[in-house]
């Protein structure tokens, strides 16, 4: 059983098809790439994996079970994480108290207990700050802990994205353009990061990214849309010369 499965997922907004007829499969354990040009319906194949929107037709399960018409809170606490293409931080927090609040979703305390701060939240809060410390030494954040948000330079919010997101303990993480921005050092990180993450935290990376160096260098599987049309599929060594998505997307063989 796929980790993820989409079949003949589609999705119409009025006379628009910004998704239409999309079929793929996650595997658990993969590093998946989601790619296309501008407008191919990438960032909305995500938006109906998370619940922001439900599919016109078609079928997304996840570990087996439908998950259309689920709502984005209960998608998370299936196991499913996002960052975003547009960074989404809390500005006004730390660095570390980004990452807490997404640690919440898994809270093993009761509300009256968090709300009248008994030992019991104060122990739980401790373990979620530890462990949120963990997440910022692997994506090299630690040392920024208390720094605010919004005064992290523009690739280290990417990486606090990240963060957050993992700290909500999913089994599949979706990362919308993860090194947009970054500098050929900063991405070449980032990759190395990506292949911890899988690693070590057991976590499934579905990913969009146009940075194409970065994608033949990670991804194991690709997917290529094309006006919301999946127009290939399969590694890297076979999307890289692939016709249709050299002139759709690439213009040339890389």
């Amino acid at each position: 059983m796929s980790l993820l499965q989409l079949e003949g997922a589609t999705i119409r907004f009025g006379g628009l098809v910004a998704v239409n007829n999309v079929s793929f499969s996650v595997e658990k354990g993969d590093l998946f790439g989601l790619i296309g040009p501008n407008g191919a319906g990438k960032t909305t194949c995500f938006n109906l994996i998370t619940g922001v929107y439900k599919p016109t037709s078609g079928s997304i399960k996840f570990r087996g079970s439908e998950l259309s018409g689920t709502p984005p809170n209960k998608v998370a606490q299936l196991g499913i994480a996002r960052t975003f293409q547009n960074i989404r931080l809390f500005q006004s927090l730390t660095v570390l108290e980004n990452v807490v609040v997404a640690a919440y979703l898994r809270h093993r305390v009761a509300l009256p207990s968090a709300l009248l701060y008994l030992p019991s939240a104060i122990a739980e809060t401790e373990r979620l700050k530890a462990e949120a410390m963990r997440l910022l030494e692997v994506l090299d954040l630690d040392r920024r802990a208390q720094v605010r948000s919004a005064d992290l330079p523009y690739g280290m919010q990417r990486r606090l994205e990240i963060a957050r997101a993992m700290a909500t303990k999913p089994e599949l993480l979706l990362l919308d353009e993860p090194a947009a921005g970054m500098n050929p050092q900063e991405s070449d990180d980032l990759l190395l990061t990506v292949r911890q993450i899988r690693e070590n935290f057991a976590m499934t990376v579905l990913l969009i990214e146009h940075d194409m160096r970065f994608v033949m260098n990670l991804c194991e599987k690709i997917v290529v849309l094309d006006h919301g049309i999946e127009i290939a599929q399969g590694p890297p060594e076979t999307i890289r010369n692939h016709p249709k998505v050299i002139e759709a997307y690439l213009g040339e063989a890389v």
